[in-house]
């Protein structure tokens, strides 16, 4: 494989725990595939990740086949990027153990997801307490010199730079400090029923999300069902009219990027502008659809496999050198 000559290298992951959205792809997939080229790039499934919460063992095969596939259909280039299965390259779960034999319990009992999904009720899985460390240990296994993040995942990357600072002072240099960086700007889709909320692909109610692989039917109905108000007054503005704002969000992130603001200006009926966004996703989705209906699993399955070796040969020197350093080796 032939990959980016830079000293720039970057890692993204995607939990599969649901269906990929509109949303995904317009706030950081796009983006995804256009930084290939201009840093060496890892992107990877954390089917790990998948198992702190409860979850069906079938799905987290089926949403990781699923988003490889897609990952290849928005553009994700293996002869320019690695894309890779994590639990297919052992060194992460190897170095998260050491990560936490670095961690404090203070630490992790602080982080935010913790707090909110699982601190307090007996039934816990343990391994979201300790999911810090594994998020880490993705960053730190390939020397990871940026990490683009949301302000979601801030939290987890800063505790990261603290464990890669800290077993370096204590047991000698191993580990590259990274950056957080800002992502390239995406837009945010906010859910099409609720649009105070952020479109996920774990959603209780699939009503306000479109996913990549919805047929154009399913997308305009949702489209034209989207929330908006009673006023009639058409403009953008995000904190009073949060509805509108999100379909003139989307509308400019689909077309040719002209300000949703102006966008506004168009339309004198919230139905022609349902109508417009309904067209411009549509759009947007065909050739995603159409290139995923084309790629055969083999050669998802090939691969998965050529990421993983090379995932593993990047890997490696650093799982054995922290190894060595705290002393198992």
């Amino acid at each position: 494989m032939s990959h980016p000559t830079t000293d720039r290298r970057t890692l993204s992951l995607l939990k599969p725990t649901g269906h990929l959205t509109l949303g995904n792809y317009l706030g950081a997939l796009r983006q995804m595939a256009a930084q290939q080229g201009d840093a060496d790039c890892y992107y990877g499934i954390a089917d790990l990740h998948a198992l702190t919460v409860p979850h069906r063992p079938d799905d987290v095969r089926a949403y990781t086949a699923e988003m490889l596939r897609l990952c290849l259909a928005i553009g994700i280039e293996p002869e320019r990027s690695t894309l890779f299965v994590q639990s297919h390259v052992s060194a992460h779960s190897e170095l998260a153990y050491l990560l936490e034999s670095t961690a404090h319990l203070g630490e992790l009992n602080r982080m935010i997801q913790f707090k909110e999904k699982g601190r307090g009720r007996s039934d816990t899985r343990a391994s979201l307490f300790t999911y810090p460390a594994l998020m880490a240990a993705d960053i730190l296994l390939y020397r990871t010199s940026e990490v683009p993040v949301g302000e979601d995942q801030r939290q987890h990357v800063e505790l990261t730079r603290d464990l890669a600072i800290r077993f370096n002072r204590e047991y000698g240099e191993v580990f590259v400090v990274p950056e957080i960086v800002t992502p390239a700007t995406g837009a945010r889709v906010m859910d099409l029923q609720n649009p105070t909320a952020k479109m996920g692909k774990s959603a209780t109610s699939t009503a306000g999300t479109v996913f990549l692989l919805d047929r154009p039917s399913v997308a305009r109905r949702k489209v034209l069902r989207a929330v908006t108000d009673s006023d009639g007054d058409l403009r953008y503005d995000p904190m009073d009219k949060s509805g509108i704002a999100n379909l003139l969000d989307v509308l400019s992130a689909c077309t040719d990027g002209t300000g949703p603001a102006d966008l506004a200006a168009s339309f004198t009926s919230y139905g022609g502008l349902k109508e417009a966004v309904a067209e411009a996703i549509v759009a947007t989705l065909e050739p995603v659809q159409k290139r995923f209906a084309e790629i055969e699993p083999g050669e998802v399955l090939e691969v998965a496999r050529r990421g993983a070796q090379r995932a593993r040969e990047a890997a490696l020197p650093t799982l054995h050198a922290a190894q060595q350093a705290i002393g198992l080796r």
